[in-house]
């Protein structure tokens, strides 16, 4: 027996995705009897029928839609084994994946970066940026090989994924100069349902901690007057600079704006116990990787920096009222 090999799973793979044999063969680009016969020589090896031929169209069948599980499963292993190799050089060069919801993807992340880069100048970094919930899901399906969010991973997720907190930040309540609170820079938490907001979608970090926020002081998100709903921060941050409305936001987002005045920062007194104590929202960055998964050299080096630039007393915060 012959034997599978990789360049027939690879066209198998690339046959099942299009389902079409020419343009399995033009994204390859092989020609289309080689195709052909990759598929037939595994049929004729192991005696099963990998796709039913119906007309001019093909279905995938049952033995098919094994292989294709499989096979995507080995073509990842490999690819991983290669970067494995690759890296056995001290570092000079390789590839690191990195997945990173918007706001440490815009304002935190960066520098990491930077720094990184300053290291192992022969390195490739790639990093997507999508909400926590998109960052969750691609690390745990083998997208990323570090995913760094702001959100809670789902506890769907959580005996796939493992995390640990790398940082952290606030959330303020930040107004524009329309809005009556901009004069006030102060209110007490009942005034939060007295005012319309504009809120980040569902999926993102920052309002999985505003609405963990909002309950913690007794408040119902069903209670604000919400108007509008953005996918980004700066979506949100735009939309009450000449507006009227308040938003729940990362401090990192509005450092220039409430540096040149056109944001401010609104304090809120938690009152409920008669103290007047600030209340603030403190929430940590979590660096997420897979249980199981092989962990490249250059991600556990990164994974390392991350622990340490914490370690080292970046984003420390006082106590006061936290949630």
């Amino acid at each position: 027996m012959a034997g599978m090999t990789l360049e027939q799973l690879k066209i198998f793979l690339a046959v099942a995705q299009q389902l079409h044999f020419t343009r399995a063969a033009e994204e390859l680009y092989i020609t289309q009897p080689a195709v052909s016969a990759a598929i037939h020589n595994l049929e004729q090896e192991y005696g099963v029928k990998l796709f039913h031929r119906i007309g001019r169209h093909i279905e995938i069948a049952e033995a098919g839609k094994l292989l294709q599980v499989e096979a995507q499963k080995i073509l990842d292993q490999v690819s991983l084994t290669e970067r494995g190799l690759r890296e056995l050089n001290n570092l000079q060069r390789g590839e690191l994946k990195l997945g990173s919801s918007l706001t440490i993807g815009n304002y935190w992340l960066p520098s990491k970066i930077s720094e990184f880069k300053s290291r192992y100048p022969g390195i490739q970094i790639d990093c997507s940026l999508a909400n926590t919930e998109e960052i969750c899901v691609g690390t745990a399906t083998g997208q990323f090989d570090l995913g760094l969010v702001e959100g809670d991973v789902k506890p769907a997720l959580q005996s796939t994924l493992e995390y640990e907190i790398v940082g952290s930040d606030r959330l303020q309540i930040v107004v524009g100069q329309k809005h009556p609170w901009f004069e006030w820079g102060e209110i007490d938490l009942t005034q939060l349902t007295k005012t319309l907001w504009v809120m980040r979608e569902t999926g993102s970090g920052t309002q999985q901690r505003f609405e963990e926020a909002l309950q913690n002081w007794g408040i119902n998100l069903s209670e604000l007057n919400v108007i509008l709903v953005f996918n980004s921060g700066e979506m949100t941050k735009a939309a009450i600079e000449d507006g009227v409305g308040a938003i729940g936001i990362s401090e990192l987002m509005v450092k220039k704006e409430i540096q040149l005045g056109t944001l401010r920062t609104i304090r809120v007194i938690d009152n409920r116990e008669g103290k007047g104590a600030i209340a603030e929202i403190v929430r940590p960055f979590f660096k997420l990787k897979h249980r199981q998964r092989f962990q490249t050299a250059l991600s556990k080096v990164f994974e390392q920096m991350l622990i340490s630039s914490m370690l080292d007393g970046s984003h420390q915060h006082g106590s006061k009222s936290v949630i």
